[in-house]
């Protein structure tokens, strides 16, 4: 391991679906690991290696036993912007260097221009962590495979065709577990400071096809049905924020006619090339299966 620090590393987000990967990454790679949840209970679903704080961004004194003493942080930010400013600057007191999990919001691909609360708030952070100096590497996945878990797993386990918006759209879903080890690489070796890496994965496929591959690891064919964008506006009502609705019918439709934006950078940073979509779905086929 060509390691920068052996000092721990805090793992903010340590039970998300990215954070809790990024702890196994680093505990496999001889790394110590501060996991930080805001609820004690949780600290049962972590490694026994981990040492696990409890903590809230949105009570920034509340990092410090965490950050004392740290090496690096991972940086999820899962909290309104209020206390970004004074977290961050805990950090910079605390530690030499932040790896930060933002969005590909300066990507240029029609997919990610489009107007977005999500990507506003990456942007300010971002700024805040540019203004103290801090090493800092900025990782930018684009579509995640496991999106697909919420989106169309409990459709298909009912055995019911999946009704989307633009399945024309094409996206090049990377796999979280890569999004965790090019992060866990970065927090540990040498070379990442100033990094800004869009993570994706290496096909771009539109949605429906999506759909498609899953039913191959399904061993069968799922329908896919055209929905109109008021439908899916309106089933979702309550599922999600307005405007968070409204962004993703927005990307959809400007994805549609054209390939999506893939980058090598999975494979520059790993030494291997990201694992596919197909590889994803044939591994977590058992999570649309009936009965799951």
């Amino acid at each position: 391991m060509n390691s920068t620090d052996t000092r721990p590393v805090l793992v903010t987000g340590a039970t998300g679906r990215v954070g809790r990967l990024v702890v196994d990454q680093l505990l496999d790679a001889g790394v110590p690991v501060r996991a930080l949840t805001r609820h004690p209970a949780a600290a049962a679903t972590l490694p026994a290696k981990a040492e696990v704080f409890t903590g809230d961004l949105t009570e920034p004194e509340s990092l410090d036993p965490a950050l004392r003493g740290a090496g690096a942080v991972f940086l999820v930010w899962t909290a309104p912007p209020r206390t970004a400013p004074a977290v961050i600057e805990r950090l910079a007191a605390q530690v030499r260097r932040v790896v930060l999990l933002s969005s590909p919001h300066r990507t240029p691909h029609p997919f990610f221009r489009q107007p977005n609360p999500m990507a506003e708030l990456h942007a300010g952070i971002e700024r805040l962590i540019a203004a103290t100096g801090l090493e800092t590497t900025v990782i930018r996945p684009g579509m995640l495979a496991s999106n697909s878990l919420a989106w169309w797993a409990p459709t298909i386990r009912a055995g019911k065709a999946v009704r989307w918006p633009y399945g024309a759209a094409e996206t090049a879903p990377v796999d979280d577990r890569d999004v965790a080890a090019v992060s866990a690489r970065t927090l540990y070796q040498r070379g990442h400071a100033g990094g800004d890496y869009v993570l994706t994965g290496s096909e771009s496929l539109t949605q429906a096809a999506q759909v498609g591959v899953i039913g191959d690891a399904l061993g069968h064919r799922i329908a896919f049905e055209e929905m109109t964008p008021d439908e899916f506006r309106s089933l979702s009502e309550g599922a999600a924020p307005s405007e968070v609705i409204d962004m993703l019918l927005t990307a959809w439709s400007a994805a549609v006619g054209q390939p999506a934006y893939v980058t090598s950078a999975v494979a520059d940073i790993l030494g291997a090339a990201p694992r596919t979509f197909r590889q994803w779905a044939a591994e977590h086929a058992s999570a649309f299966e009936p009965g799951s």
